[in-house]
């Protein structure tokens, strides 16, 4: 089992950031600071450092911190076969600068030895609290990680539907009886029909194989009942009876100018004990059963990949009593290398433990981060 993690961070001209240069252990790290001062953009800088991608819908002007012409970030990674530099550079109107040990590369995601990340934040709270639509993008991502091969799968779903959708638009303006609306719409019913029932036969199998990890770290973090991830298609695997389903709904396709029915209408639905959590669950009961799925997703994707992610917890502790942020701890240190944001660093049960890094974020600083833990990474490994 692969068990590389970040080792060093550096992070110029980006957010808030002048300049920050950052040790981490393997285990957890506790930063800590005021509201504003910082500890989601060093997250962030972590996250596209490894990743060449920022965790928030940011563009580069955003990135870059304002007066400054370029941001850079790099991450020092130690892996099996020894440390590795992943680095980006954002540079506005330009593309970004992805190199590893130097060397340009077209991409992050796809080197073997860059680190999985999992992330936690705030914002992710509608993945239970909000609309259909972010849970499906969450589990074809996840379907993403756990299936590489999956990717054409998804695009050609989106292309026949695209198409499928431009030709019911086009009859509407034309004015197109149902009739020879239909003559014209067999062919993508077809094509729209086996795309939509091998998607929904992967997203089907991806929500089934975090089921049960999802529902164990549901019982370890202290949700009572039974957490349960429901996939709620909204089409058959069968292509044949696809095929009819949408024949059935040619007069209202064309009435709409969209195709109404399929995958793209698809929900993961989160359940305790047989009910939505969202409708009959606390704030803090929602918080845990996001957090039982991206800590189950993370278990899938290790066994899987062979590869045990980092995981990046912004804000995690809010709305946690004491008992089940020591039970989220103590999760969070068995599963290796983990950054933890806080206010304030006595909301981590724990956080005083020799074992336990620490970097404080200081607000209105040029160099912003300081290492509070004396123990280098090798130390602590």
């Amino acid at each position: 089992m692969s068990a590389s993690h970040l080792s060093r961070l550096r992070v110029r001209d980006l957010r808030t950031y002048v300049e920050a240069d950052v040790e981490l252990g393997p285990g957890l790290t506790v930063v800590a600071g005021p509201n504003g001062a910082g500890k989601t953009n060093l997250l962030e800088a972590a996250y596209l450092a490894c990743t060449g991608r920022s965790f928030r819908q940011a563009s580069d002007q955003d990135l870059v911190r304002r007066g400054a012409e370029a941001g850079h970030v790099g991450a020092t990674v130690q892996t099996a076969v020894g440390p590795s530099v992943f680095s980006v550079g954002v540079h506005p109107g330009d593309r970004r600068r992805l190199r590893v040990d130097g060397n340009p590369v077209d991409g992050l995601l796809e080197h073997p030895g860059r680190p999985r990340m999992s992330v936690f934040l705030p914002d992710r709270m509608v993945l239970v609290k909000g609309g259909p639509a972010l849970r499906r993008s969450h589990l074809d991502g996840l379907l993403g990680v756990l299936r590489p091969s999956s990717g054409p799968l998804r695009r050609g779903f989106h292309e026949a539907l695209r198409q499928r959708n431009a030709l019911l638009s086009s009859l509407k303006a034309r004015g197109t009886d149902v009739g020879r609306a239909a003559e014209e719409l067999a062919p993508w019913d077809r094509t729209l029909a086996g795309a939509a029932a091998a998607l929904t036969t992967a997203r089907r199998e991806t929500a089934e194989a975090i089921k049960p990890a999802v529902n164990a770290r549901a019982a370890q973090l202290g949700l009572s009942g039974e957490l349960e991830i429901a996939y709620r298609p909204r089409s058959a695997e069968d292509p044949d009876e696809v095929v009819a389903a949408l024949a059935e709904r040619h007069a209202g396709d064309l009435d709409r100018g969209f195709t109404h029915h399929g995958p793209h209408r698809d929900d993961l639905a989160v359940r305790r004990d047989g009910r939505l959590i969202t409708r009959f669950g606390s704030q803090g009961e929602q918080r845990l059963s996001l957090l039982a799925l991206l800590l189950g997703e993370a278990d899938v994707i290790e066994e899987a990949a062979g590869q045990r992610p980092v995981l990046l917890l912004d804000d995690v502790m809010s709305e946690l009593d004491a008992d089940r942020r020591a039970r989220l701890v103590a999760v969070i240190r068995e599963r290796g290398q983990a950054l933890v944001t806080v206010t304030e660093a006595s909301h981590v049960p724990g956080a005083d433990d020799p074992e336990v890094g620490a970097i404080d974020v200081t607000p209105g600083s040029a160099q912003a981060t300081r290492v509070a833990s004396e123990r280098t990474p090798e130390a602590a490994a």
